[in-house]
């Protein structure tokens, strides 16, 4: 069974989806009440669900008529991603960017689950078993160089 949290992703990107601005604008208090939770859960899943590692543009306006407008960033092109994905990993990247940025292709479909699981695999602090600042820079070389391979198809 799915927890509160996959509950009111999933509301939210369906939402988002079916929005002709590609943009919504939401009431953390009509949302927290929608699914019967207290608010910070909505700040919890918005914080850790919808960051911009994961392509998502986040605005927040708190108080009576405040609001949280959520926005998804498309990535480029297929022509332009390998650019895009050189300079977003750059010489170094942590594991929490890396993972976003798996995310984010799987969610463009530019790869697929498993692939996208064998790349968080491979990136992980886990299996670097490096000191820092090392292991972020095997990290960004591990993640291009699997990456342009994969998107070359």
């Amino acid at each position: 069974m799915r927890n509160i949290s996959d509950i009111i992703e999933q509301y939210l990107k369906h939402i988002l989806h079916e929005s002709p601005e590609g943009a919504i604008e939401i009431q953390r208090s009509e949302l927290a009440e929608k699914f019967q939770c207290v608010p910070s859960q909505i700040n919890y899943v918005i914080g850790t669900r919808f960051t911009l590692e994961k392509g998502y543009l986040v605005e927040s306006k708190r108080g009576g008529g405040g609001y949280i407008r959520l926005q998804k960033i498309e990535l480029p092109s297929l022509g332009t991603l390998q650019i895009h994905i050189l300079q977003s990993i750059g010489s170094h990247i942590d594991q929490t960017s890396a993972e976003g940025l798996i995310y984010q292709l799987k969610e463009g479909k530019h790869i697929s689950h498993k692939e996208a699981g064998v790349l968080s695999a491979a990136v992980s602090r886990d299996v670097l078993a490096i000191k820092l600042p090392l292991r972020d820079e095997i990290r960004a070389k591990l993640l291009k160089a699997m990456l342009i391979s994969l998107l070359s198809k």
